[in-house]
């Protein structure tokens, strides 16, 4: 997993509450346990018509946004069934960070699981997060996850917090089995020495 220190780019609004799972990928797309080659779904029935063409007035179809790193949206994003492919497609787009009012349990869990940062601000916040995204690509917002501070274009730094193991995990590019790979001496020592004692354990 890549580790997330710090992130400078393109942010995209998107204004709106209760964005499930199923929005941001719609069911017929989960028949794949792969986690590249999704982000050509994230969003796809807001993205295209049935025809396959673009939606111009959808965010992510609209210049600088396509290339977007950062995604701003309201409260209790990620909603819905607890489909990990969510956070798959968000990442293989190219989103590594979203920062919302709060976002559903499953969802929230299983972006740090992937190496995506989940941010929560206050609604009042996201509202001018937004606002600079607007601006377009000559805006850019930093999120800097050492410091925990989420950088505005002004230069007005924006604190959060973060569960202290997950910021360590992130910062150091773990997943679940990157973490249980760092104690291998430990697990090895213990094989070695139950082999000893109990060889029928390994026959």
């Amino acid at each position: 997993m890549t580790p997330f220190t710090t992130l400078t780019g393109i942010a995209a609004p998107l204004p709106m509450a209760n964005v499930d799972t199923d929005k941001i990928i719609p069911a017929r797309f989960l028949k794949t346990i792969e986690r590249k080659g999704l982000g050509k779904a994230a969003f796809a029935d807001m993205r295209f018509n049935d025809d396959g063409s673009e939606k111009p007035e959808f965010v992510l179809n609209q210049e600088p946004y396509r290339r977007a790193e950062i995604l701003i949206a309201h409260e209790n994003f990620g909603c819905g069934s607890s489909r990990e492919h969510a956070p798959w497609a968000l990442a293989d787009f190219g989103i590594r960070c979203v920062i919302a009012p709060d976002f559903a349990d499953i969802f929230h869990n299983n972006s740090f699981k992937n190496g995506m940062l989940p941010i929560k601000l206050p609604r009042e916040i996201c509202d001018q997060l937004m606002d600079d995204a607007r601006m377009g690509a000559n805006s850019r917002i930093s999120v800097d996850l050492g410091r925990q501070v989420v950088i505005r274009p002004n230069g007005e730094e924006i604190p959060f917090r973060i569960d202290p193991l997950r910021r360590e995990r992130l910062l150091k590019g773990l997943d679940d089995i990157g973490e249980t790979m760092q104690r291998a001496p430990v697990i090895q020592g213990f094989e070695e020495r139950q082999r000893a004692a109990q060889p029928w354990l390994y026959a």
